[in-house]
């Protein structure tokens, strides 16, 4: 089952560049920038990898962010990124990034948007992984926080295909972003935003209703309401879940008690994904390994995952069909 699940064809939905940022990355960054970090070494780093809960984590994953000043900083971040892709064979990936935390810094939209997008397109020729980019908003500022971001993300509408919404869920409701997701809508941009990870269902409730959500990013807590998880049953609106990260950040205690396969058994829309692989300890492959090592599978249930995340995904319905065809030729032969 190892080598079933190595080998599988993987689309990530749910994934924060910035959180792909590992301690040596960061210590090279560091130098190269000449920026101080309170670390010395990888260890160290490592160390400071142990969160209590999402504040903490966010903590240190901002503080990691300062080490990302120029184009080939965020260039050689999503590379780095794209060759652990095609090590877990990811074959998609959407990609989100957090402006916010790098222009009230001092670096430009341009700078972070042109760096990632580059190594996007080289990922395209060189590694045969497709992507797309999301531009999230941070939920902790304010809305006229936003509403300027997303004027400066006009002159990359080519580059980028929807804007979701991260960062502390708690005391930052859906009705405080609804008239900016109102307006990227309008511009042509669709919709996905992190809730029910740290908040309860009824944030899973309000997103989809003020949001216009084509995708709900975390989505757990959904549990507590079956109404809405027949919602989300009958109307096919997918969860972009990521188990490891559930762990990391003590939403469930281990992986025996995490929800993903009896959601996945009662029909839901679930998807595995890594969200920020380089603090939670693992990207694709291991997210898929550790899930089933706690939920055991057959071959049929695990690739659901990826033919959920096809059908969740933002490729054209071309593309849908050709991995499709991919996916079940794979489990065929395996079977």
């Amino acid at each position: 089952m190892k080598e079933f699940i190595q080998s599988l064809p993987k689309i990530e939905l749910h994934l924060h560049i910035e959180g792909t940022l590992e301690p040596e990355l960061m210590l090279e960054l560091s130098k190269r920038n000449n920026v101080q970090t309170p670390f010395n070494s990888i260890a160290e780093i490592r160390d400071a990898y142990n969160f209590h809960n999402l504040q903490s984590f966010l903590d240190i994953y901002f503080q990691g962010t300062d080490v990302l000043i120029n184009e080939q900083d965020f260039f050689d971040l999503t590379w780095a990124y794209l060759l652990r892709c095609k090590e877990d064979n990811v074959v998609h990936t959407e990609v989100f990034f957090d402006p916010q935390a790098h222009t009230e810094r001092g670096i430009s939209f341009d700078t972070v948007v042109n760096g990632i997008h580059q190594a996007l397109v080289k990922g395209r020729t060189e590694l045969g992984i497709s992507s797309k980019l999301i531009m999230c908003f941070l939920r902790h500022l304010d809305e006229q926080s936003a509403f300027i971001t997303l004027a400066q993300a006009q002159a990359h509408k080519d580059k980028i295909i929807a804007v979701g919404l991260d960062s502390t869920e708690i005391g930052h409701p859906a009705s405080k972003f609804e008239r900016v997701f109102k307006q990227a809508l309008e511009q042509g941009f669709l919709t996905v935003a992190h809730a029910g990870e740290e908040g309860s269902a009824d944030n899973i409730h309000q997103a989809l209703a003020l949001l216009k959500l084509s995708r709900v990013d975390h989505g757990v807590r959904c549990s507590e309401d079956a109404g809405l998880i027949e919602q989300l049953i009958t109307e096919r609106i997918p969860l972009t879940v990521c188990p490891l990260s559930n762990i990391k950040l003590k939403i469930f205690a281990c992986m025996a008690q995490h929800n993903i396969v009896a959601l996945l058994r009662q029909g839901v829309c679930v998807t595995i994904n890594s969200d920020d692989p380089a603090y939670f300890g693992g990207y694709m492959t291991d997210n898929f390994l550790a899930v089933n090592q706690a939920h055991p599978m057959n071959k049929t249930e695990i690739a659901q995952f990826t033919f959920n995340a096809i059908e969740a995904s933002f490729i054209s319905q071309n593309e849908k069909n050709r991995l499709t065809t991919v996916l079940q030729s794979y489990l065929d032969f395996n079977q």
